[in-house]
């Protein structure tokens, strides 16, 4: 990280330079990595990776960023410093966001900014690709100088682009090809010993042909299993309660008292009748 010891610490550009650079600290990339330097933190050092599906695919291309005084109200310039077919070398570049459209530049836009917009413009071709630091070599030979561009190394940095950017781990591994299969594990169930037997009883309609004894015990263990209880102990058999029986009248004997009354009511009845008839 860059010191301000020669700079203004009050000064509102350094006070952007030093946020910008505290969160692509924080927040780094695998396409691209970069920092001011350590005595001057209006000039960075950025390295990015080569746009994929592209002649430029796998090639790491070094950068310098100048920041003028006046930024972030004013773009910066960018010169790539690794030979690539696209861009002249130690060239200010001349594309919308750098110091040949200051017009364009927006004082929210930062080195961010800049790194992907950069990244953009290495793929285009034409009468899109004409600027002030454009050039045009074949497809072969921007192929061959990205696989160069992986070892080159910057004269102030002293270390090489893949050293400042190293592959992630996927691309390297995909790309080795030698990855082996990992073998199968058959697992099986395993079967927990706590866990009780569960016995499932058939309904009395599953087994037309069984006895009236079977098929009641099967209701008493299905009983069993929706209360909670143990099939396996048998209960004592509960006897029905008894339903009382009425007694037929012809058995119905009243007593000798009630008889004679009621012979005696009926001979008044008849001495009556025979009276009013004579």
């Amino acid at each position: 990280m860059a010191t301000t010891t020669s700079s203004n610490k009050n000064n509102s550009a350094v006070k952007r330079i030093m946020q910008e650079a505290r969160e692509l600290a924080n927040d780094p990339s695998t396409d691209y990595t970069a920092a001011p330097l350590e005595d001057d933190i209006f000039e960075w050092h950025c390295t990015i990776r080569g746009p994929a599906g592209t002649e430029f695919e796998g090639g790491l291309y070094h950068l310098r960023i100048l920041l003028p005084a006046e930024y972030p109200f004013r773009p910066p310039s960018l010169m790539v410093l690794t030979p690539n077919g696209r861009f002249e070398l130690n060239t200010k570049i001349c594309i919308s966001f750098t110091n040949y459209h200051e017009e364009l530049w927006q004082p929210a836009w930062g080195v961010r900014t800049a790194i992907l917009g950069i990244q953009g413009f290495f793929p285009l071709r034409g009468q899109a690709a004409v600027g002030v630091g454009s050039i045009e070599y074949p497809s072969a030979e921007r192929k061959r100088l990205a696989a160069l561009s992986r070892e080159w190394v910057c004269p102030h940095c002293q270390q090489s682009n893949l050293d400042l950017l190293p592959d992630p781990p996927s691309s390297s591994s995909s790309g080795s090809g030698t990855t082996s299969p990992e073998p199968e594990i058959e697992t099986t169930p395993e079967v927990n010993s706590n866990t009780p037997a569960v016995t499932v009883t058939s309904d009395v309609s599953s087994s037309p042909s069984s006895p009236p004894e079977a098929n009641s015990r099967s209701n008493v263990s299905s009983d069993d299993h929706v209360l909670g209880t143990d099939s396996s102990s048998t209960a004592p058999p509960i006897p029905a309660p008894a339903i009382p029986t009425s007694h037929s009248t012809s058995h119905f004997r009243p007593p000798v008292f009630l008889d004679a009354l009621i012979g005696l009511i009926l001979a008044l009845v008849f001495a009556l009748l025979f009276k009013r008839i004579f």
